[in-house]
């Protein structure tokens, strides 16, 4: 039965394969064309807790900056970080950047073909993995997704909830991966899941597993996966402070390499927690906007205070450094360095 069904989910690959930039559709791999593993690798990193829709335009300028992985790895952190922006989870762009330089300096720029190797790269997790090995180098690895568990959840009718009912779906999915195209596969499930099992009114009427799905014959598709309720995220405060010189230079700040948004550049500020202490990083007639900057990041929400204030050419920072425009462009800061600049940056204009 189980090959009969992978079979069935094939042949609508087949069918209705995703084009996707990173990806070596059905034909092509028929034909004898192979996914590039870094291609592979990119889209995985970009793709962790991003929709398809977002990663699109970043995967296209990523390859075409940095083609191969050696290129990226030959590349300034700066630069791949103000790329990266906008994508969120910082991390993932500081171990991008770890692995591109494994890969370039200890591996000859071939990613390894094993799950394990591939393992011991930086950032690479037992998905990751997982998936480059499916789909790269075509091994039947164990692919689950957030797409894959809804599908499992409802083949299955498993009603554990998540994040508790994991193992129970990786079980599952395990026992549907086959021998045979599993790259192919591993594709499949992630479309169905995100094209008709989807979270919200599946479309059972036109799924190629509409017969042997569990859930859809005890009328709870719709119902599943069970989640757990959210805990509440709590709130955090701080403050964000917009210096700018009389001849055009902002006032910016790198944050560490560890942490949220490390490596990233940024406004200086205070720390971010429940009672946060104002930390101006020059003595300036710094003035108060009226509306905060605010932000939600996986674990708690952010409301900035923001201050901002006009210097002279000749100021010299305690903290950080003054770009001048030429050398700094708004669009590469992370989004809620963004957000405090929208708010900020007109001040400056009506002060000129």
């Amino acid at each position: 039965m189980r090959d009969g069904q992978v079979q069935e989910l094939l042949d609508w690959y087949d069918r209705h394969a995703r084009d996707l930039p990173w990806r070596v559709g059905p034909s092509a791999r028929a034909a004898g064309v192979r996914p590039d593993p870094y291609r592979v690798w990119l889209s995985e990193v970009m793709l962790q807790q991003t929709t398809v829709a977002a990663v699109k335009a970043y995967f296209e300028r990523f390859t075409t900056l940095w083609p191969t992985v050696t290129d990226l790895a030959r590349a300034e952190d700066g630069v791949v970080m103000g790329e990266w922006a906008g994508l969120g989870y910082y991390a993932r762009a500081r171990n991008l950047l770890k692995c591109a330089r494994v890969v370039a300096d200890e591996h000859g720029g071939r990613f390894p073909d094993t799950r394990e190797g591939l393992l011991a790269l930086p950032g690479i997790g037992p998905y990751t993995a997982a998936a480059i090995s499916a789909i790269a180098y075509d091994a039947p690895e164990v692919v689950v997704d957030g797409n894959v568990e809804r599908v499992m959840a409802r083949l299955f009718d498993i009603r554990t909830p998540l994040p508790a009912a994991k193992p129970e779906m990786m079980a599952a999915a395990a026992r549907m991966t086959p021998n045979e195209r599993p790259g192919c596969y591993a594709q499949a499930v992630m479309d169905l899941g995100a094209t008709i099992c989807t979270p919200r009114s599946p479309a059972c009427g036109i799924c190629p597993w509409r017969e042997p799905c569990l859930a859809r014959r005890a009328g709870v598709q719709a119902d599943l996966p069970v989640k757990a309720p959210k805990k509440t995220k709590p709130t955090r405060f701080g403050y964000a402070y917009v210096a700018r010189r009389t001849d055009g230079a902002w006032l910016l700040e790198r944050r560490p390499d560890s942490g949220l948004l490390g490596g990233m550049l940024g406004w200086p500020g205070s720390d971010w927690n429940e009672d946060p202490q104002p930390a101006p990083p020059i003595g300036a007639d710094w003035h108060r906007l009226p509306e905060e900057a605010r932000h939600t990041f996986t674990h708690f929400h952010l409301r900035l205070k923001i201050d901002v204030a006009l210097v002279p050419a000749d100021t010299e920072p305690a903290r950080g450094i003054f770009l001048l425009p030429r050398d700094f462009s708004p669009a590469s800061l992370p989004t809620v360095m963004r957000k405090v600049f929208d708010l900020a940056h007109g001040s400056f204009e009506d002060a000129r």
